[in-house]
């Protein structure tokens, strides 16, 4: 799949949308390596994102993201899954458009509420309601992801490991066509000639 930024391959979408466990699937598949940006920032720093967003805010967080997509980018052969809102920034958006391919995994607000309700170590989504929280998140950024996305894989009640064989075949499409296109441009074309 060489010739279309296949080195990477970047999930993005809202938090619940299953970043995580689809990129960790994906990468074992493709005999790549997976990173989770959130997690490693965590690692980088030694302490959980609520912290960072407690002493620094999201603003010091994000600075904390990009840095960590930045390295990650430059990597080969990964599988990255990003942070909900690592694309509000156009730097980290120019990062990720640059070294892989894009997959939006896009869940509708209901399922994303339901994966995300108790979950309490989602700094954004703390206090209040959670479902209204969702819903204002995905007007936000629905937008974004889409424009940014090479794919857009929607999930809903399929398996995770049905949403990584649609995945996988949607890769495979996108191969096919990119060799396609390579092969018509490497066309010889014979002149004509006047008898």
């Amino acid at each position: 799949m060489e010739g279309m930024k296949l080195d990477n391959i970047f999930f993005v979408g809202l938090m619940g949308a299953g970043k995580t466990t689809i990129g960790r699937l994906i990468a074992k598949q493709l005999g790549m390596v997976f990173y989770d940006s959130d997690h490693e920032v965590e690692r980088k720093t030694g302490v959980k994102i609520p912290l960072i967003f407690e002493l620094e805010g999201e603003a010091g967080f994000r600075k904390r993201e990009t840095s960590t997509i930045e390295e990650l980018g430059q990597l080969k052969n990964i599988v990255m899954a990003t942070g909900g809102g690592a694309v509000l920034l156009p730097e980290n958006r120019e990062l990720l458009k640059n070294n892989g391919i894009i997959i939006y995994l896009r869940g509708n607000v209901h399922d994303l509420w339901l994966r995300t309700r108790n979950d309490k170590t989602r700094p954004l989504l703390q206090g209040g309601n959670i479902k209204q929280k969702l819903e204002r998140l995905y007007i936000e950024r629905d937008p974004i992801y889409t424009a940014l996305a090479d794919l857009i894989v929607d999930t809903g009640a399929q398996s995770a490991a049905e949403i990584t064989s649609h995945i996988e075949q949607l890769l495979q499409n996108l191969h096919a066509k990119d060799v396609a296109i390579k092969d018509k441009k490497n066309l010889v074309h014979p002149t004509l000639s006047k008898s």
